[in-house]
């Protein structure tokens, strides 16, 4: 158990499910504290039966914390996490800010444990479209090593922030209504549409969502010769990101040891029957912290290849499941 923790970013999308998670957990910490910007300072939560002021997130606000999780713009990580690690804290950041620095730890705690435990500074966790694929392609890569995975995400307006859930909602209010309205987080839009652009492009053609679950894959698995050929794709649900997964491994694996693998993997739920509904949905997964896997069958068209289909919650075990498993994590591991 930890003296005093800090909630960074509190008052967020992933803050608010972090802070319930934290409180149906057994406590990590003896003291907690909760930060956010200046615009939510002063305002009141309620955490385990007790009333706490939202502090605002300053760089003195570290002082006397011992360990801080932080769900913030890439911006707001850059500024003020530096701080924490210089005032002594573990900190374990959602942001993406730092996720490639090579000199900090990219955990998913059912993959990389140790890495957790024999950081310094940050830990950072990884995107949430990364996070469900890595957690199916680890059993597959300890059993058979994974050589090239090709994958196609469909992810949930909710992963764009409130904003996002906003223009799905809206718009399609305004378009069964026949009326117009102004997207606020996407540039197209989202109702009864499929935008296939998460992030800015960059100068090979791929977007910058994409290019993550490439360079985040090989180092969470620790494997830089891993290929992967991702397309990112914006679809009209509220939540939970779906994938199609293709894997090409060093040697055949059948997809009967493939769902033996996964469903001896914690953190996979498979649901695989060859009927109606005999497969995970993103309602499947909706406010839960499973990974959950279905329609797994062979490649026709390679041997060696494997290809499943995976759902997960974003905001859950894609963000903030992830970050209080790696508190968890620590705190076990407390002197």
């Amino acid at each position: 158990m930890f003296g005093t923790m800090a909630v960074v970013g509190a008052t967020g999308a992933v803050g608010r499910i972090m802070v319930r998670l934290l409180e149906e957990r057994p406590d990590l910490a003896k003291t907690y504290r909760f930060l956010a910007s200046k615009r939510s300072a002063g305002s009141k939560l309620t955490f385990k039966g007790r009333e706490y002021t939202i502090e605002e997130l300053t760089p003195a606000a570290f002082q006397g914390v011992d360990l801080v999780v932080a769900t913030t713009p890439d911006e707001t990580a850059a500024e003020f996490l530096p701080h924490a690690v210089a005032a002594g804290c573990k900190v374990i950041d959602e942001s993406g800010f730092f996720r490639m620095k090579p000199d900090v730890a990219l955990v998913i705690p059912e993959i990389n444990p140790q890495d957790a435990l024999n950081a310094k500074g940050i830990i950072a966790s990884p995107n949430c479209s990364t996070t469900q694929m890595v957690m199916c392609l680890k059993p597959l890569h300890d059993a058979a090593t994974v050589k090239r995975v090709v994958v196609s995400t469909y992810q949930a307006v909710s992963g764009a922030g409130v904003s996002g859930t906003e223009d799905l909602i809206e718009g399609t209010k305004a378009h069964l209504a026949g009326k117009t309205y102004e997207q606020k987080a996407f540039k197209s839009p989202i109702p009864f549409n499929a935008i296939p652009q998460i992030g800015s492009f960059k100068d090979d053609g791929y977007t910058s969502e994409e290019l993550k679950m490439v360079y985040e894959t090989r180092k969470i698995l620790g494997d830089e010769s891993i290929q992967v050929c991702p397309t990112c794709v914006r679809i009209p649900v509220a939540n939970c990101h779906s994938e199609t997964i293709l894997v090409e491994t060093a040697c055949p694996v059948s997809p009967e040891e493939a769902r033996k693998l996964f469903t001896e993997f914690p953190g996979i739920k498979v649901v695989d029957e060859p009927t109606f509904g005999g497969y995970p949905m993103p309602h499947t997964a909706n406010d839960c912290d499973m990974v959950y896997v279905g329609r797994i069958r062979k490649d026709l068209s390679n041997p060696n290849g494997l290809t499943f289909w995976c759902v997960s919650d974003n905001l859950r075990k894609g963000a903030a499941t992830n970050a209080v498993q790696i508190a968890e994590l620590l705190a076990k591991h407390q002197n």
